[in-house]
Formats: C-alpha cells, structure tokens, sequence
C-alpha cells in the first residue's frame, strides 16, 4: 500500500477544540494531507460532519476517538480509530465517560465559588455552546474562557496556571477507567487502539506493559510534545512489540489568543497500516 500522509489527532467543537469538524477537514485538505482523524475527548459527534466535508474535498476522515483514563493518578490517553458509532454497548460506555465529566465540571466550579469566583456551570455551559460544543464534552477550556471573561484570568493559560491546571486550587480529577479498560472498550466497538502521546505520562513502565500486552495495536510516537530522542524511543518500544507508529498534531486550535499543541497537518504518520488493520478487521 502507498504511503498515505494523515494526521491521526485532531480536535474539534465536537470537545474541547475552537473549529468546526468541517473547519478541520478543511484546514487538512489546505495542508495537502492524504487522511485526517478526528479523535475527540470521549466523544465521536464531531466525526459524521468531518466525513461529509471530506468526501466534498476528496479527503479521506477516519471515526476516531480519545479516551480518557487514569493510572495512580496519571491521565492516560487511549486514541481509538474505526469504532461503530452506533454500537449500543459503546453509545453507553460514552454517555458514561460525559457523566464523570459533568461531576467533575460540577466539583471545579464550586471549587472556583469557594476562591470567591462568581461562576456558574450554566455559564460555562453557555460558553461551551457558543463554541459549538456538545454539553457533555464541557471542559476546562471552556471554564478558562469564562473566567477571562470575567476578569479573573489574565488569558487562558493563566486561567490554567492559577486555577484549573494539575495542582491548582480550581482542579478536580476526572474519575476515570483503567487503560487496559480503554484498549478494550475501543476494541469491542470494532475499533483500533493507540496509545496517544506516551512521553506526557513519565511512566515508560506503564507504556512497555500496555505495549506488551497484546492488545494495544499501535503507540502515537509523532507528537507536538515529543523530542526526536522521545520520537525514536518510543518507535523502538512499538517496533520491539509488533505495533505500529503513528503520529498527529493533537490539533485543537487557536483560543484566546493561544494555540494548543501545533497546526493540522504539523505531524503526520503513514496511516497505512492503521487502514491494512481496520480493513482486516483486527
């Protein structure tokens, strides 16, 4: 099979990005990419619009997801590509996965009320849908822009800094599943597993026994976060397991004034194999 150039990360208003689904697909074609997937937080309602602004432009767009788990207190992202949107077991594993997110969004504005901050969920709710995204992919974007707004933040990322980042005074854990449960929640929707962006974690334990375990199919080792040296590590860890490598620009766009991780199309991988194993069926 050719070399097919795609970017297998990227964000929309489906969660927690700035664009469209069909504005991304856009910003792809623009980038003379071959493939793109939309891989958004815990939720695949930005994808069916991708695919349609896709076959307009000739692109191909691949059902993707990022699932967001946990181990001692690490988020793991596991990025997962082709599952059936309309698998019941997996529609109701989703609706899970927003409910955590709705109590965790619940405990970081009574967090931010008991700083003195004159914030409601509703408001950053209204925030969420001016920004096109669904309510129960409401997160702490979404919270950083309403406290701009209102003055309590100088931009985003102090928003981040001073409130709603790791540590800060506003932050709540996301409850979350275990990785393994991801792999295989991604898998029983007829789906393949990623591990995304494994050089965010520290915890190289935690990737090598993922890798080992039989069941992940590929690790993200092209990322906006990775060095060259990561880069190469972490293919080597792939190539020593059988999985593939794949890479992508974790593209969420430009609020505020600040673009998170790089542009569509800044880091690309072959996504032939991920096409050889979806069409396979494994």
């Amino acid at each position: 099979m050719a070399v097919i150039r795609a970017d297998l990360h990227a964000h929309t208003n489906a969660s927690d990005g700035v664009d469209s689904p069909a504005s991304v697909a856009r910003m792809a074609a623009e980038a003379g990419l071959d493939a793109l997937a939309i891989t958004d937080h815990d939720t695949m309602a930005g994808v069916e619009e991708a695919v349609r602004e896709g076959k307009r432009l000739g692109l191909l767009v691949l059902p993707g997801i990022e699932l967001s788990a946990s181990e001692d207190g690490i988020d793991i992202h596991v990025l997962g590509y082709g599952m059936d949107a309309d698998d019941p077991l997996w529609r109701e594993r989703l609706l899970l996965q927003g409910s955590a997110r709705t109590r965790r969004n619940e405990r970081m504005v009574e967090r931010l009320q008991a700083l003195g901050i004159e914030l409601t969920l509703e408001e950053a709710m209204e925030a969420a849908r001016a920004a096109g995204a669904e309510p129960a992919s409401l997160g702490r974007p979404h919270l950083a822009s309403v406290l701009v707004a209102k003055g309590a933040a100088a931009s985003i990322r102090d928003a981040f800094d001073r409130y709603l980042g790791e540590g800060a005074p506003g932050y709540a854990a996301l409850p979350r599943i275990a990785p393994e449960e991801a792999v295989e929640w991604i898998i029983e929707a007829g789906g393949v597993p990623v591990l995304a962006h494994p050089g965010l974690y520290g915890r190289d334990d935690i990737v090598k026994r993922l890798a080992s375990g039989g069941r992940l199919a590929g690790i993200e080792t092209s990322h906006p976060s990775h060095d060259e040296r990561q880069e190469q590590r972490y293919a080597a860890i792939a190539d020593r397991f059988g999985l593939f490598a794949t890479g992508g620009s974790d593209y969420h766009g430009n609020r505020g004034g600040e673009q998170r991780h790089s542009a569509v199309g800044a880091k690309t991988a072959d996504a032939a194999p991920l096409l050889e194993r979806l069409a396979a069926g494994l």
